[in-house]
């Protein structure tokens, strides 16, 4: 049985990276969130830039090599 109280995924810095790429390309936040398994919240503490510092930047190098 699974543990209804058990935290959700926590977003690491690579995931934060492919948010930025996702947003970009027009996905919603609320899609985004749920394909992590995340409440939308984190998500949008990623495109505040509250957490994951430098994870845009990194975003942006990627797009621009792409």
């Amino acid at each position: 049985m699974k543990n209804i109280h058990a935290p959700s995924y926590s977003l690491k810095f690579e995931d934060a990276v492919q948010v930025w790429l996702r947003y970009w390309n027009g996905e919603l936040q609320n899609r985004i969130a749920a394909s992590y398994d995340v409440n939308q919240g984190r998500i949008n503490e990623v495109l505040k830039e509250k957490t994951h510092i430098g994870s845009k930047q990194q975003a942006l190098r990627l797009r621009k090599a792409a």
